[in-house]
């Protein structure tokens, strides 16, 4: 599979209505087509009436007019609610795709390459919503809105680009497409799928997830105990390098036998992936919850970068469609994220236990000093287990 996309647009020079684009994106396997779509631009500040321009235009475009904005050509008051710079609309329908290539992974994957093309942090991109007469382009459209983190807008959804959680998802979409790519079992021809299990593993953390991510939690652990020697009680700048300097601010002043324990968390963790018959992995302090996201997103890199190592390491286990589901990880082996809150420097204070957001979500363990406090008595790990130095 060697997909991409083409990005034509035709201008004409003496074009008597401005403030309109249309674009046509050719989604290509290698040279072959095997799909396309329609986007089209629409700049408020270049049309004289941009609600008669996509009236006009239909489709889509007549019904976002018809949402977004007033018949005299302005920005309706909801939308100017909905996004924070109201202006310009990007509109996406009309996708038709062949089979196999009519895959949610691959539509989600087209639609954020094309918003990142044809779009500033000052646009509202419009996608359509489902219904009981949709068809199946406009389903996929659809779920691809809500997997870029798409709201909801009446019978619209609206991808407001000057927020971060669609430049999130959009990270997440490209992450999964390339692990899709890289990985022959996730190929999608119908003769790469024979003989895959199904039913027999059920989550995100499969046999070779497993090998993965206990090989990440690994190489974190020999990373941190190199560390904890070089470093000491030596306190850290913000944005130092190194396994100690990607945890939050609150512990770049933690001491020696604090740094020891978290080294543990990643030998505690690998050790939990090893053991014969496990189902999954659990983290059991705060310090584990950090440890397994470090491990996720060092797994990420792994199957992305070392492709070789990854195909030997996992040579004698079964195959799984669900492997390397890095996303599907960090839903599943969590019951919160709330210590990822911990690097937004806007919520300064969060880990104290008075401060109202930590109350009123009801979090626990998040000040450094608690962080390998057991969440539950009756899981908690060896006292006497000791540590590797």
């Amino acid at each position: 599979m060697n997909l991409g996309i083409d990005l034509r647009h035709r201008h004409r020079l003496a074009d008597p209505g401005q403030g309109l684009q249309e674009w046509h994106i050719r989604i290509l396997d290698g040279e072959h087509e095997v799909g396309s779509l329609h986007a089209a631009r629409c700049l408020y500040h270049d049309a004289d009436n941009l609600a008669e321009r996509m009236t006009d235009h239909g489709g889509l475009c007549a019904l976002a007019a018809a949402r977004l904005l007033t018949p005299d050509g302005e920005l309706a008051p909801e939308l100017e609610e909905a996004v924070e710079i109201p202006g310009s609309l990007l509109v996406l329908d009309q996708l038709d795709i062949q089979a196999p290539f009519d895959d949610q992974t691959v539509v989600t994957a087209v639609v954020a390459e094309v918003i990142d093309r044809l779009t500033d942090n000052h646009y509202a991109v419009v996608l359509p919503s489902t219904g009981p007469d949709t068809d199946q382009g406009t389903h996929l459209l659809a779920q691809a809105a809500t997997d870029l983190a798409a709201e909801p807008f009446d019978d619209l959804q609206l991808i407001d680009t000057c927020l971060a959680a669609p430049a999130h998802a959009v990270a997440h979409a490209r992450a999964r497409l390339t692990s899709r790519i890289q990985y022959p079992h996730w190929h999608l021809d119908e003769e790469d799928e024979e003989g895959l299990l199904e039913d027999e593993h059920e989550g995100a953390l499969t046999p070779r997830t497993a090998a993965v991510l206990r090989l990440a939690g690994e190489e974190l652990s020999a990373l941190a105990w190199q560390e904890v020697t070089a470093l000491g009680d030596e306190p850290l700048s913000y944005g130092a390098g190194g396994v100690f300097g990607r945890l939050p601010a609150i512990t770049l002043r933690r001491d020696r036998q604090w740094r020891r324990q978290m080294a543990r968390a990643f030998d505690d963790l690998a050790a939990d992936l090893g053991m014969t018959g496990r189902a999954g992995v659990e983290p059991r302090c705060t310090a584990e919850e950090m440890a397994l996201h470090l491990m996720i997103d060092r797994a990420r890199s792994i199957t992305a970068n070392r492709p070789n190592a990854v195909r030997d390491l996992v040579a004698d286990l079964p195959a799984h469609r669900a492997d390397y589901d890095w996303e599907g990880c960090s839903d599943e082996l969590f019951e919160d994220h709330d210590v990822l809150m911990l690097f937004d420097d806007r919520l300064d204070g969060l880990e104290d236990p008075d401060s109202d957001i930590h109350q009123a979500m009801g979090m626990v363990n998040l000040a450094a000093d608690k962080w390998f406090e057991p969440f539950r008595a009756d899981k908690a790990r060896d006292p006497d287990r000791g540590f590797r130095l």
